[in-house]
């Protein structure tokens, strides 16, 4: 999932728009990366279902990461990121289709996300339990997967393990969400950062984390700190722990003026810019096609008192309202509606 380098290049402006993921590179360095900007999209994907705060912020850290990530995709595709733990944020699901849609839902408890306060951490929200990352890219091609243990850290270090573990590629991860003040009302803002140490040569992406496990019998145990990091890495990392929350969601400091403030010494590239929109993949076939795949007796419990199947989808909020008959699918069955209720 290395970030790869976007086939055209962009003149550097100081005005970005939002809602747009914006490939980066920096030569001297053997940069690549990707910056990410949300605004209308992920404020719609928050105030939809009235999160609270904290689960707000949570569920906006993992959709900027999921279009950092999930924009790496070449052609049509899906990347979707999922949580399942044990903490008052149980589940949060996040989708990104090729190239550009994205749709969010979180489940929690609020009664514990409330004992936790307003200011709670991400990793208190989460818990403990597993981040898993799936890349679909059609029938063509292998479903990869890739599983990350959620012990207590939040989603930056969880993202940092990954390509530790996985991927072995020397990476890092800046997230920020906020709520702002624009035209007199609230919005929530979101924004990323992901860079990725890719030299042309492999021995130069060796990483002083990683664990170098068990050395054979008749050998020293390498201490990991005595393997050296790559100075360019290192000058990467350096500069990219600079970067402030707020430089990441100010709709004053666009991506293109973000990245220039980091690297103009080192002479950074852009590349066009990705817009990104957020839509539900959801819909009256794909409702109907999930209902098929139950039992006959476990349509027959989904019945309401009005003799119809309702379902809501957890990520729009649309209800579609569907006739039993039409869910075995009867011919002549009177056709279902749906409302749209966001």
């Amino acid at each position: 999932m290395s970030s790869g380098q976007a086939p055209a290049q962009s003149a550097i402006t100081l005005e970005g728009g939002d809602d747009t993921i914006l490939p980066f590179s920096v030569e001297p360095l053997d940069l690549r990366g990707r910056a990410v900007r949300l605004g209308p999209s992920i404020d719609t994907i928050l105030r939809r279902h009235g999160y609270p705060d904290p689960v707000a912020r949570l569920l906006g850290e993992a959709t900027a990461l999921t279009a950092l990530l999930g924009s790496s995709l070449k052609g049509e595709g899906r990347f979707q990121l999922q949580t399942k733990t044990d903490g008052p944020v149980g589940m949060i699901v996040v989708d990104f289709e090729a190239p550009d849609r994205v749709r969010a839902t979180a489940r929690f408890d609020a009664s514990r996300v409330e004992a936790l306060g307003a200011r709670a951490k991400a990793a208190d929200l989460i818990g403990e339990g597993h981040l898993a990352m799936t890349i679909d890219q059609g029938p063509a091609q292998s479903r990869y997967q890739g599983v990350v243990a959620l012990e207590g850290q939040g989603l930056e270090e969880a993202a940092h393990q990954y390509f530790r573990q996985s991927e072995q590629i020397p990476t890092r991860v800046r997230l920020a969400v906020a709520e702002q003040v624009e035209g007199g009302e609230q919005r929530w803002r979101a924004g990323g950062l992901l860079m990725q140490f890719l030299p042309s040569s492999p021995e130069r992406m060796r990483q002083a984390d990683l664990d170098p496990g068990d050395a054979p019998e008749g050998h020293e145990r390498l201490d990991e700190t005595t393997l050296p990091e790559d100075d360019a890495w290192v000058e990467a990392r350096s500069l990219a722990a600079t970067v402030e929350d707020h430089e990441l969601v100010d709709p004053a400091v666009s991506s293109e003026r973000l990245l220039y403030r980091l690297f103009h010494e080192r002479g950074v590239r852009v590349f066009e810019a990705q817009p990104l929109v957020e839509q539900c993949r959801c819909s009256r076939e794909r409702v109907l096609g999930m209902i098929r795949s139950f039992s006959d007796q476990e349509r027959r419990d989904m019945v309401a008192d009005d003799g119809k199947i309702g379902i809501t989808c957890e990520f729009c909020s649309r209800h579609y309202v569907v006739d039993p008959a039409e869910a075995q699918g009867e011919t002549g069955a009177a056709s279902g509606t749906s409302e749209s209720r966001h």
